[in-house]
């Protein structure tokens, strides 16, 4: 990422840094507790000073995040990022990895979706207390899904 020779000409506070990223002001401080954002400097006033080279980095990190990649991930998209030393074949291995990830994913949310239809099939909406969806949820043990899943 390129960094700015001046890093007060372009710098916002962390609010407007917020707005301009739409993430949580509260996450942008995680993020910098963590170490995926480097600290920003600080003007006379102790107040923080955040310039370009953080409104680009905290986009890529909100962007692999809605894309479902972990912060564990994240650290290394951005590991590869900063050591400099990535090519295109390091970033394919590691998204279509992580897309094998999503893939599996949605095959358990499919099998989950169909456990809460079956579930919900069984209620006929009577007025006895008694409800089959309440009564599966307190059941102890893995979730009874359908044999043809």
């Amino acid at each position: 990422m390129p960094t700015i020779t001046n890093p007060r000409a372009t710098s916002v506070t962390r609010g407007t840094l917020s707005k301009r990223t739409g993430c949580n002001i509260e996450t942008i401080r995680y993020y910098e507790q963590i170490g995926v954002m480097p600290p920003p400097p600080r003007s006379d006033g102790g107040h923080r000073l955040y310039g370009e080279e953080h409104f680009r980095r905290l986009t890529f990190i909100c962007r692999a995040r809605e894309l479902g990649f972990s912060l564990k991930e994240v650290r290394g998209l951005l590991g590869l990022v900063d050591g400099g030393d990535f090519s295109c074949a390091d970033v394919k291995a590691f998204t279509l990895e992580h897309a094998s990830d999503i893939h599996h994913k949605i095959i358990d949310l499919r099998k989950i979706e169909r456990v809460l239809q079956t579930m919900a099939a069984q209620c006929d909406e009577g007025e006895v207390p008694e409800c089959p969806v309440i009564d599966a949820l307190f059941e102890t043990g893995r979730a009874r899904v359908p044999s043809k899943l």
